[in-house]
């Protein structure tokens, strides 16, 4: 009957510590599960839910397939004003290389038709666009007269070597 509460007097004075850490580590993870179980939400509300629900996904998906079509309306839409713009380009080669075709068989210079008609197009395209600036007169930030080798006309800042010794 004496063996008992020895050996567990020894067992607490040894472990003890580590028993106590170990319960209340043990009480803080059910407590832990306890508050997120309690977080869900039970099934009795959910079922009120569940008869409104898939109205609402049906909803959802018919916005979500009419936002897509109209996004797919409107790259179609894109692409055919840039397959025109890319015609009218393509167009637009074809008459200049026509032209410099038909002034080559004449004689002319094609190169300098072509540079006018360069100038035309890029003339025409530029009016809808800025337009350039023209550049103010510059004048030289120093004389003409500044050397800094020869140490005349630098200014104030002039060095010279210190003595020896």
């Amino acid at each position: 009957v004496r063996l008992v509460p020895v050996s567990a007097g020894s067992l607490l004075s040894s472990y003890g510590w580590y028993i106590l850490l170990a319960a209340v580590a043990i009480y803080l993870l059910i407590q832990k599960i306890s508050q997120s179980l309690a977080a869900r939400p039970s099934s009795q509300p959910g079922a009120a839910d569940a008869a409104v629900e898939p109205d609402v996904v049906v909803r959802r998906q018919e916005a979500l397939a009419a936002a897509r079509l109209r996004m797919q309306e409107e790259l179609n839409a894109q692409a055919e004003r840039y397959k025109e713009k890319q015609r009218q380009l393509e167009e637009e080669k074809r008459r200049q290389k026509i032209a410099m075709w038909e002034s080559m068989q004449e004689g002319k210079s094609y190169k300098g038709n072509l540079k006018l008609n360069q100038q035309e197009v890029e003339s025409g395209a530029s009016t809808s666009s800025a337009v350039p600036k023209s550049k103010p007169n510059k004048k030289p930030l120093r004389g003409g007269g500044y050397n800094p080798l020869s140490g005349e006309g630098g200014g104030t800042c002039s060095w010279r070597p210190g003595r020896r010794g």
